[in-house]
């Protein structure tokens, strides 16, 4: 389409918006886009709809058909109140809300709870920001339908979102997904109710937190340890977020009693002023946490993202140098410690079960099943990991994770726990300290138990239309022209998701994949034991690849000639590959 067309179709798009049924502030903002000489914005705000996907919305904020404003907040919130009532006819049906420090969220928020209220569903709105784990807590803990939590994660400071949830806690999955974009894509502006009805709006302030933390202290397995170790120096920052009160407060919960956060970081706002990103994955968010660890010489540090599901972790390594833990290192840890803790207290019944997402490394697996406990691999997003707490049951999961910083403990939220994660923590660091260790030494003596594995992510943007057919291509390419050998090592298994199929490339045999819908991801499995995954980004214009390689370790001191081996492979396999 040509560019003077685009603009026209903006222009159309934007006249709409200056009708009656949008209110006044929101009118003169798109008339200044009108009147803007250069209509770059103007074709950003209105060429494209901002679409309710199966994650809910996503984008920047401001006005227009493609941004985060309370008339595509309303658009959602009107079409998830006709799901929610059309599944459940003359039920007393109730939803949870919450948000976190981002601009507009608390506005988004109280709209999304009027509009509810307005379609006979009760609203249960907290009282000020809270972490997305105690929304998805509190839906199973009130009985609601559903639940919707406004924040954009980690994305910059521009942008916010909104996250649909279902009666179990978790993120829409099929066919509950579908049908919600479906019943959004219905709603006229003129279709949403805005005005709320009061009754049938409910606060949930400190007494609800309480509750949550309460729950989540059932999680401890080491008390003693804990009670022995209440002074260890822990480091945390909730990177302006919402966490900034309910993780210290855990933490006190549990016994430790030496807790330093970072001031400055405890300011919540939505400008993230003192990071250039609030993400726990970037070494960069931790400097200021870093900066406090050493200047205490404390034990942990740890921080969570904006929305309190991630958790970030750094420790002093064993030349005493503070680095941070990797996602696949961190639920390495948590799955090992749950393991054994339960083993030494008797509390493993025999119908336990643990999961990973299929990105996520491989020895987690290799942990859980050498114990005598199944892994079950789901795809990326805590979705699947609920998805998989819903079809097997709550009764025996012990803990599942992913590489991308997430960890869900417990069964009672439905999603990534930053919250109990962090308390979770801090407890295997008292009971390592106990132990005369650290958790940096027991993540070697893990690895030493069980083999090294490296891990790596590394994607290519390809940008536009012409980018989204060379990732197409890239994708064929793999799927249909598979290398016999990837860096002098035979695939031994291809797995691909679109399909839903595995092949022994050895034999020729293939077998069907069991899971709950098809995705646009590959997996090669080498004869040397790496693992390489690609997929295209369902929301960037990336293809990701994830690189896993293992590596023999003896003992403890043969850690950092392990790792040299896995990353010299990684790198090897990325150059045999010309992706880069």
């Amino acid at each position: 389409m040509e560019n003077q067309d685009i603009i026209q179709q903006a222009t159309r798009k934007a006249n709409a918006w200056l009708s009656d049924a949008y209110d006044r502030d929101t009118r003169a903002q798109v008339k200044r886009l009108l009147e803007a000489a250069d209509p770059s914005e103007l074709i950003d705000s209105f060429y494209g709809d901002l679409e309710f996907g199966t994650g809910g919305l996503r984008g920047i904020m401001g006005a227009g058909t493609n941004r985060m404003n309370r008339y595509t907040v309303g658009t959602a919130t009107q079409g998830f109140s006709n799901y929610i009532n059309r599944m459940f006819p003359g039920e007393e049906n109730a939803v949870c809300i919450g948000h976190d420090c981002r601009h507009h969220s608390r506005e988004y928020a109280e709209t999304a709870a009027a509009i509810f209220s307005a379609n006979g569903i009760t609203a249960y709105l907290f009282e000020a920001l809270r972490p997305t784990p105690e929304m998805s807590f509190a839906i199973r803990e009130l009985g609601c339908k559903g639940g919707v939590i406004i924040t954009a994660s980690h994305n910059p400071k521009e942008y916010n979102g909104y996250k649909a949830y279902w009666n179990d806690g978790s993120q829409l999955v099929p066919p509950h997904d579908k049908n919600v974009i479906d019943e959004v894509k219905k709603v006229r502006v003129e279709d949403i109710r805005f005005q709320g009805v009061p009754e049938r709006i409910r606060i949930l302030g400190e007494e609800f937190d309480k509750k949550y933390l309460d729950t989540v202290k059932t999680l401890m397995l080491s008390p003693d340890a804990v009670r022995r170790q209440h002074d260890l120096k822990i480091v945390f920052t909730p990177l302006h977020g919402t966490t900034y009160k309910l993780v210290p407060d855990s933490l006190r919960h549990w016994g430790f009693t030496n807790i330093t956060t970072v001031p400055e970081q405890m300011v919540t706002d939505g400008d993230f002023p003192t990071v250039a990103s609030a993400n726990p994955e970037e070494p960069a968010a931790f400097k200021m946490a870093l900066d406090k660890a050493r200047e205490i010489d404390a034990d942990l540090a740890m921080a969570c993202d904006p929305d309190g599901d991630r958790i970030g972790i750094a420790v002093k390594d064993d030349r005493n140098e503070w680095i941070l833990l990797n996602g696949n290192q961190t639920n390495i840890i948590f799955t090992w410690y749950i393991i054994k803790r339960r083993r030494e207290s008797g509390l493993l019944r025999g119908n336990e079960y643990t999961g990973k997402t299929i990105v996520t490394s491989e020895l987690l697996k290799d942990i859980a099943e050498k114990n005598g406990i199944p892994c079950h691999d789901v795809y990326t997003g805590f979705k699947w990991i609920a998805d998989m707490v819903r079809r097997l049951g709550a009764e025996g999961y012990i803990g599942a994770g992913e590489e991308s910083f997430g960890f869900m403990p417990g069964s009672f939220t439905r999603d990534k726990d930053g919250v109990s994660s962090t308390s979770l923590m801090a407890e295997i660091a008292a009971w390592a300290k106990d132990n005369g260790k650290t958790l940096f030494g027991l993540l070697l003596e893990i690895y030493a138990e069980y083999g090294f594995s490296q891990e790596k992510m590394v994607y290519i943007v390809r940008k536009g239309l012409t980018g989204a057919r060379e990732i197409q291509e890239m994708m064929h390419h793999f799927r249909h022209e598979t290398p016999a050998t990837i860096n002098g090592s035979a695939i031994l298994v291809k797995k691909d998701y679109a399909d839903l199929t595995e092949t022994d490339l050895t034999t020729g045999a293939t077998r069907a994949m069991d899971f709950p819908t098809t995705s646009d991801v590959l997996q090669f499995f080498l004869a040397d034991g790496c693992k390489i995954s690609v997929r295209p980004s369902g929301t960037e214009p990336k293809i990701k690849f994830y690189f896993e390689a293992r590596a023999a370790m003896d003992s403890t001191a043969d850690f950092h000639r392990a790792q040299a081996e896995a990353e010299a492979k990684i790198d090897a396999i990325i150059a045999d590959l010309h992706i880069l």
